[in-house]
Parts: structure tokens; C-alpha cells; sequence
């Protein structure tokens, strides 16, 4: 009898399991690209107060600063707006705006002189004709499966433009649109407590998402990796000529992350599994975990995630100055305590909340994390995280940048991660663009055999 009962709780769960789920029904999809909800879901107008601006499809794309070349300096973006800050919050009036801080909240109490200067408001987030066409598609069409982890049916578009659960809301952030191709040169610091810098690293990136390939016809199948990203350390001599490999798949259980790792010394390329979740990030001192890169990067399946909503909330955004080493150099963003409040620019957006609680079946250093991403983007925001004890451990600030290019295609993010450590006063800022000749910028398209380990071996050096 036990045996048959044990049974019969195995097959009822493997049933519950592999039930799909989509996100809205066909009348609620037809909101979508209209008067009320643009096609990936954010609300077109604007709030009542007017600081935050109804979305206009025809201004969304900033102006492109006169003088720019983008085959100059690709990774550099120049400010188009040219604004002052309409307020300044610091720890003298942090208590006002304690709603559209949380976690925030904090770090004003840990550094009196902290500061963040707000500017005005500009939603320019905007994607190329094929997303928008394939985000409608998948409002009815794309569906998750096996606990929400595995996702059928999508086409290369945000998957779940009206989401009603925690864990869609985390696919639309992994699956925000960037560019199909990018490039990049990059440096990583972190700074102790000492205030004394510690140059982590510089290397050059590459990534390709082969879930926005226009040239893939269909819905995408369960099993593709959706997202390849490779990288070449260029400094310190330490590490010269180590190379990384990640892929990441639409189904997190069956697939699940695959990593490869070259190193110089023993000339080879070995298998890296444990280079995910919560595993350090070896450009960061410590301070970050490997989920930590882009506010969160990897498989959901280690924390059970619940939708919180949307609110207004203050959010880097528009930050083109962390592009530029003649507004910020390094030295700016890798002071004493905190990197200098005058380098980034604060907004007020309307953005999703969802808290995920780590499952019992597993282990990780956060015991729960609250992020908070864009309405228009699902990519820019920030993320609190806590400890076992239930205190603030860490906030992860994540920062947005328009590419303002000729054919108008993505609304890019920068690759720059802040990682505040409240518990260490270690903080880290890893993939900055902002030396001379460094940042992220897409590519028109870059071979795909370069992201496969076999090429790590024909291009390593000793």
C-alpha cells in the first residue's frame, strides 16, 4: 500500500510538472501594441504626477550627439540630454523617499555621505520590428513547463509580455533584447574596506543570443542555448590568454548551463560546471556570485520566485557617463566606500518587483533576493539581497544605456556590475567600459564557431 501510494505522489508531481503555462489568454493579448500596453507590456502612459513620461515610440530613441563615430570609439556613448539633476537625495532626506528606495534605504545608513542625483525621467528603451512582432506572437504562443524552468513554443522575443509569475518575469530578464551580436573590452576592480583598488582584470568579450537570430525561423526549440558569451583575459600577466565559454539553455533542468574554462599553463580545455549560481566570480574579490552578473545571469530553478508587482522606484538609467573616461575615470568609480555618486544617473521608472526565496532542497549565501527591473526593458534595476539572518547582504545596482545607432536596434544595457557588500564594505565593479577604448557595443554578426571550446584550444597562448 505504501509502495502504491509513494507511486502514485510521483506520477501526480511529474503530471504537475510538465503542465504548460501560458501567460495570457487571446483577449488580454490584444491590449498589447495598443492605447494601453506597448507590445511588451509596460504601460503607455505616464504617471499622474508627470515625472514619470507616457511612452512615445517616435522619441524613445535618444538623439545621437553631434560629432559621434561609433567606429571611433564604439564602446564610448556621449550624454544627449545634457541635464542637471532636478534633485539630490541624501541621508539627510533619504526618510521621504523611503517607498521608491528599500533596500536602498541602507546604504545612506552605512555611508552618511552617500548621495544619488536624480535627473529627469526618459523611457528610451526600443527594439527592432522582428522582437516586437515575435513578443505579440508569444503572448499566446510561448509557454513554461516543469516548474516554469523549461520554455516551449517562444519566438525571439520578450516571452512573457504580460507576466503573471515570479518566474516569467525572471525569463523576460534573461531574455531582455541587447543586440543579436556584441563586442566588448572590459576592466574589473574591487575595493576593500582600505579604499585601496585592486585591479581585478581586463578581457575581451564577445556574446551571441541565438534566440534573436532574425534568421531563425520558428518558435525556438526547448534545448536551445539561448545565450553564448565567450571572453579572453588580456591582464594581469597572471592571467593572460585564460579564456571562459558559457551557454545558457531555455530548459534549466535537462540542459542546464555548460561552461568551459582554457588555461594557459596546462595548455587544454576542461568542462567548468561550477561556474554558476552562487559559486564567486573570479573578477570580483568575492563580493559577487556568478548569478550576479547583469543583476542576475543563470538558471532560476534554486530559488522559488514571487511576482511583487509593479511600483515607481529609482533606478540607474540613461547612464551614458559610465561610458566616459573623460567624465568618469576609473579613479571616480573606484574611490573609498562607494564609486562617486556624481557618475550615475538616477530616474524614476515604473518597474516589476519579484522576491525569490532560495527552495529547501538547496543551498545558496542568499537566503532571499528582491529585484526590481524596468518596466520597458526588463533588464536595467537593481536587486537586494539577504542573508540567512534575514539583513541586507548585498545590492546590485545594474546600469542602462541607449546605443542611440543609425538603424535604431536595441535599447542596450551595459555590462557594468555594481555589487555593494553592506556586510564586508567590499564592493566590486566589474565589466566597466570606461577607460580609454574600452565598453560594450553590438556587432553586425561574429563567427559562431568562436563560441564553441574547440576554438579556446586554436587560439590559446602560454
Amino acid at each position: 500500500m505504501k509502495r502504491n501510494t509513494r507511486a502514485l505522489i510521483v506520477a501526480l508531481s511529474a503530471a504537475f510538472n510538465t503542465t504548460a503555462f501560458a501567460a495570457v489568454s487571446a483577449d488580454e493579448a490584444k491590449k498589447l501594441g495598443g492605447p494601453q500596453l506597448t507590445e511588451w507590456g509596460a504601460e503607455r502612459a505616464g504617471n499622474k504626477e508627470g515625472s514619470i513620461p507616457a511612452y512615445n515610440a517616435a522619441t524613445a530613441q535618444p538623439p545621437r550627439p553631434a560629432g559621434y563615430d561609433v567606429n571611433k570609439d564604439p564602446g564610448r556613448r556621449i550624454d544627449p540630454y545634457n541635464e542637471k539633476p532636478l534633485f539630490t537625495i541624501t541621508a539627510q532626506n533619504a526618510s521621504q523617499y523611503a517607498d521608491k528606495l528599500d533596500g536602498l534605504i541602507e546604504l545612506f545608513k552605512k555611508y552618511p555621505d552617500f548621495k544619488m542625483n536624480v535627473y529627469p525621467t526618459h523611457r528610451s528603451a526600443n527594439y527592432p520590428k522582428f522582437v516586437l512582432e515575435n513578443t505579440l506572437k508569444n503572448a499566446t504562443a510561448c509557454k513554461s513547463t516543469n516548474g516554469d524552468l523549461v520554455l516551449e513554443g517562444c519566438y525571439g522575443g520578450f516571452p512573457f509580455p504580460i507576466p503573471t509569475n515570479g518566474s516569467q518575469l525572471m525569463w523576460n530578464h534573461l531574455l531582455t533584447f541587447e543586440a543579436v551580436y556584441m563586442r566588448s573590452k572590459t576592466r574589473s576592480w574591487t575595493v576593500p574596506p582600505t579604499g585601496n583598488p585592486v585591479f581585478a582584470g581586463e578581457n575581451w568579450g564577445r556574446s551571441y543570443v541565438p534566440y534573436y537570430d532574425p534568421e531563425v525561423p520558428g518558435p525556438r526549440p526547448s534545448n536551445l542555448i539561448y545565450w553564448k558569451y565567450r571572453s579572453v583575459d588580456q591582464q594581469p600577466a597572471r592571467i593572460v590568454g585564460q579564456q571562459l565559454i558559457l551557454w545558457d539553455p531555455l530548459d534549466a533542468i535537462n540542459v542546464g548551463r555548460r561552461a568551459w574554462q582554457y588555461i594557459p599553463g596546462q595548455r587544454r580545455v576542461k568542462l567548468a560546471p561550477d561556474l554558476a549560481y552562487d559559486t564567486p566570480s573570479p573578477y570580483s574579490g568575492g563580493s559577487q556570485n556568478m548569478d550576479d552578473a547583469k543583476n542576475f545571469l543563470g538558471a532560476i530553478d534554486h530559488f522559488d520566485w514571487k511576482l511583487l508587482g509593479k511600483k515607481e522606484k529609482f533606478i540607474v538609467y540613461n547612464n551614458f557617463n559610465l561610458t566616459d573616461p573623460a567624465t568618469c575615470p576609473e579613479s571616480k568609480l573606484t574611490q573609498p566606500k562607494f564609486p562617486s555618486p556624481d557618475c550615475f544617473r538616477w530616474e524614476l521608472h515604473r518597474v516589476w518587483g519579484v522576491e525569490g526565496t532560495v527552495k529547501p532542497q538547496f543551498r545558496h549565501v542568499y537566503k532571499k533576493r528582491v529585484h526590481w527591473y524596468d518596466e520597458d526593458s526588463y533588464g536595467p534595476g537593481l536587486a537586494e539581497m539577504y542573508d540567512a539572518s534575514g539583513a541586507l547582504y548585498r545590492v546590485n545596482i545594474s546600469h542602462m544605456f541607449p546605443w542611440y545607432r543609425e538603424d535604431g536596434e536595441g535599447s542596450g544595457m551595459s555590462g557594468t556590475n555594481m555589487v555593494l557588500d553592506l556586510r564586508t564594505g567590499i564592493y566590486s565593479m566589474s565589466g566597466m567600459g570606461v577607460a580609454k577604448e574600452t565598453g560594450w557595443w553590438p556587432a553586425k554578426s561574429i563567427p559562431k564557431l568562436e563560441f564553441n571550446p574547440e576554438a579556446m584550444t586554436g587560439e590559446g597562448i602560454r
